[in-house]
């Protein structure tokens, strides 16, 4: 699983693949970590956190955005993210689920740890969420 940082006008994006979608988005959101900082310390305790959405583009931009929320309420920078997927049908109840879930772990950096630039918001310009070939690609554009 890899990401890279993209420049976008005024913005920054994430390019990232993985060989699982929950790999992909432990790689997008960090990504959004080191669009955040360029060096993370080994500080911070591990917090769990749950989404659910309609689809998969709509699960990856409600995790993120939800991330953000984290980093705002906590104070904390989320980083060395893992992720678990849970698609519709495979809820366990027996019967097919209408919304995807993403459950999650990150550990959280202390704000006053590190020097972050301020993502304000993530967005759904130019965001793509597919699967290529072997792997999946994710394209995330966030608002600095």
């Amino acid at each position: 699983m890899s990401y890279a940082l993209r420049e976008h006008t005024a913005d920054v994006a994430v390019e990232a693949t993985a060989p699982t979608l929950g790999g992909l988005f432990e790689a997008v959101a960090d990504g959004l970590t080191a669009a955040s900082c360029e060096t993370v310390p080994d500080a911070g305790d591990r917090f769990e956190l749950a989404v659910s959405a309609e689809s998969r583009e709509a699960l990856l931009f409600d995790f993120l955005d939800q991330l953000i929320y984290e980093r705002d309420v906590r104070l904390v920078l989320p980083a060395d993210h893992e992720c678990a997927i849970v698609a519709p049908d495979e809820s366990g109840s027996g019967r097919a689920e209408a919304t995807w879930t993403v459950e999650a772990t990150a550990r959280g950096v202390p704000l006053d740890a590190v020097a972050a630039r301020e993502i304000k918001a993530v967005t759904y310009s130019e965001m793509r969420l597919e699967r290529r070939d072997e792997e999946w690609y994710a394209y995330v554009v966030f608002d600095v």
